[in-house]
């Protein structure tokens, strides 16, 4: 079988970023955190923190006893994206056919036969330019191997800037070291299905039959499992897109209350409808939810004929949180949430024939509400329902989700002008 897939995945990037921008920076154990508090946790941890013990989601109280002299530094989303944007650049300049997976990780679809010796000239020209063009400080796992599922894995063998390559005669036997639950879509509750089987070792996995992966999987997933592990070449699946859209946030102690949780709701869903205007969608339901400091939690669903209307979206949120039952008004707020889900294109949406010119109208004046928010800011204008929390839930971005901030920030092209710059043209030829 060909090598038909590389996997190229940077390491504790979040801290890799801060210490290419800063020199100060460079060799220290650095604490990456959402917001500079000693209850929240590091989101990344730098490679010389990970060599102290460090790790990702540690409380930043407890990183600091583990290590006296980490530094805590505030996460700059737009910052990252940016170097994410120069890495995909760099990599889609040597790979044109890329599928991003997170914000630290890319799979690339090779095409050609590509031997070991070719394959590892490849990826070092693609460590080599990233060096050269982006920084030396965002070093990277790459593995290379006949199936996406084993390039990923491979990526994950040899860390931090490490190389692995996955041949036919390498499957399974330099796998056989790992657990099963490195195997990127074998989480906890399918490790405990795989041990009900008997299955607790990589060899036992690779013995077992296709029939059993079906067993053990329970759907066709784990026929799909067992060809992707034994070298056959499928499509990707791992990672959905577009299936919803939403936002979460855990609320700092000060807003620990319902009136708070309310507006910041609302600003949540503002934003969630925003990006499904951007993305030219609209949802069939909302779900609100929250967990509380007692280890509680309360949510609710709407279901809605298709929209992408806020004011729609913000009745509908309204109705949700005065119908909670009323033991939970007596308790903490800590984490919120909201979803929308039953996505639609609105290429495909049939408008309610009592509602068409609501409807039109309504969409007249989103398209300039979001328009002032990506030129002037986010919240330049919005709905009431947000009042007092304009401020809170700021651009965060989660691994399998990167933000644009021209959507969710302020979109830099329009370089403060309600209208866009023309793009340059090029002089006529003669």
């Amino acid at each position: 079988m060909p090598l038909r897939y590389l996997t190229i995945d940077f390491n504790s990037f979040f801290a890799s970023v801060e210490q290419q921008e800063r020199p100060e920076l460079r060799g220290q154990p650095l604490g990456i955190v959402p917001v500079l508090a000693e209850t929240t946790g590091c989101i990344a941890v730098s490679l010389e923190a990970k060599q102290l013990g460090l790790t990702r989601n540690m409380r930043v109280s407890d990183a600091r006893r583990a290590c006296p002299g980490l530094i805590i530094v505030e996460a700059r989303p737009e910052t990252y994206i940016t170097y994410h944007r120069k890495l995909v650049a760099v990599i889609k300049s040597l790979v044109p056919e890329t599928k991003v997976q997170s914000i630290d990780e890319v799979t690339c679809k090779l095409h050609g036969f590509l031997d070991r010796s070719a394959a590892e000239k490849l990826a070092k020209r693609i460590k080599a330019k990233i060096t050269r063009e982006v920084g030396p400080l965002l070093r990277s796992s790459i593995g290379i191997a006949p199936t996406w599922l084993l390039a990923k894995l491979a990526s994950d063998m040899q860390k931090p800037d490490g190389l692995v390559i996955l041949e036919d005669e390498d499957i399974p036997a330099k796998l056989l070291h790992l657990p099963p639950g490195d195997i990127a879509g074998i989480g906890s509750n399918l490790q405990e299905r795989l041990r009900e089987h008997g299955i607790t070792t990589m060899a036992q996995l690779y013995a077992a039959t296709m029939a059993e992966f079906r067993g053990v999987w329970k759907s066709v997933r784990g026929e799909q499992m067992w060809r992707l592990l034994h070298g056959e070449d499928l499509d990707y699946f791992e990672n959905k897109e577009g299936q919803t859209i939403g936002h979460g946030h855990v609320l700092p102690p000060a807003r620990r209350n319902h009136p708070a949780a309310i507006a910041v709701l609302h600003r949540l869903l503002q934003k969630a409808a925003m990006r499904l205007r951007h993305n030219d969608c609209c949802a069939g339901s909302l779900r609100v939810s929250v967990d509380y400091t007692d280890d509680t939690h309360w949510s609710d669903e709407a279901q809605l004929t298709e929209t992408q209307d806020t004011l729609v979206l913000t009745r509908a949120l309204n109705a949700l949180w005065k119908k909670r039952p009323e033991k939970f008004a007596r308790r903490t707020p800590l984490r919120i949430g909201v979803m929308l889900a039953g996505l639609l294109e609105m290429r495909l949406h049939t408008p309610d024939l009592f509602e068409h010119e609501t409807e039109k109208s309504h969409g007249q004046l989103f398209k300039a509400m979001d328009h002032l928010n990506k030129v002037l800011g986010k919240n330049s204008v919005y709905f009431g329902g947000a009042h007092g929390a304009t401020q809170d839930a700021p651009m965060r971005i989660a691994f399998t989700r990167i933000p644009e901030p021209e959507v969710e920030e302020i979109d830099r092209s329009y370089a403060g002008r309600l209208k866009k710059k023309p793009p340059a043209t090029e002089p006529e030829a003669w």
